[in-house]
């Protein structure tokens, strides 16, 4: 198996329908990039590829053509090195400057940063100085992932709230962030919001996703409501 057939294994888990339905989620890749495999088909496809020679001759030729190209670097990365967080890194830093979109971005969620959060809390700091969108945004998701519940440090809500990008998915990442930040450690999240330190967008937007949460209390829900700002 070369590099042309570990993606013609891809065209073969093709799905038309869902090929039409993620080009309306992700407008910002054309459609003719976008083959159409499901989360779950490509997974299996990855766990069956990667003991073989072509998986790491694949992940060192970048840039990719397809969506889900990138998809399966990102899933291959994490079953090629599951131990070793040095290589895995190095590895990681070299593709996240070609993640050119939210949902392959948020697929990588490797469980190797479960073993070295505190390693992982400094590069964190790191990729929120990118000026790379996707690069942040992973940077912001990775903290709401692995650092809201025991290795969490009110430091991460001020981190995340002085990322400065115009950039729309970023932007969207820092609601994300505060929404779930408002379910799980409600008591410091709140102050943010109640004296406005995001910018009015992000700010309502984060208090809608934390509306749409059934884990926040009615009463709680009505507080935050009355907090949106009016533009």
């Amino acid at each position: 198996m070369n590099d042309s057939m570990i993606t013609s294994g891809l065209f073969e888990l093709q799905d038309e329908g869902y090929r039409v339905f993620q080009a309306k989620l992700i407008p910002n890749i054309s459609c003719d990039r976008i083959i159409g495999v499901r989360t779950p088909d490509l997974r299996s496809y990855a766990k069956k590829i990667f003991q073989m020679p072509e998986a790491k001759e694949f992940i060192q030729k970048l840039p990719h053509d397809y969506y889900e190209e990138n998809n399966l670097h990102g899933a291959l990365l994490s079953l090629l090195y599951p131990e070793d967080i040095e290589t895995f890194l190095a590895e990681l830093e070299r593709f996240l400057p070609y993640v050119d979109n939210w949902a392959t971005c948020d697929m990588l969620s490797p469980k190797i940063f479960r073993k070295h959060l505190p390693y992982i809390y400094e590069r964190i700091k790191k990729w929120l100085q990118s000026d790379h969108e996707y690069t942040v945004r992973f940077g912001i998701v990775t903290l709401l992932g692995f650092y809201l519940d025991d290795a969490f440090d009110p430091e991460m809500l001020s981190l995340v709230a002085n990322t400065e990008s115009e950039k729309f998915y970023v932007k969207m990442a820092v609601a994300w962030y505060f929404s779930i930040a408002l379910v799980k450690q409600y008591e410091v999240t709140l102050p943010y919001i109640q004296k406005q330190i995001l910018e009015p967008w992000t700010h309502n937007k984060a208090i809608q996703k934390a509306l749409e949460s059934r884990r926040i209390s009615p009463e709680k829900k009505e507080y935050l409501r009355n907090l949106k700002i009016k533009l």
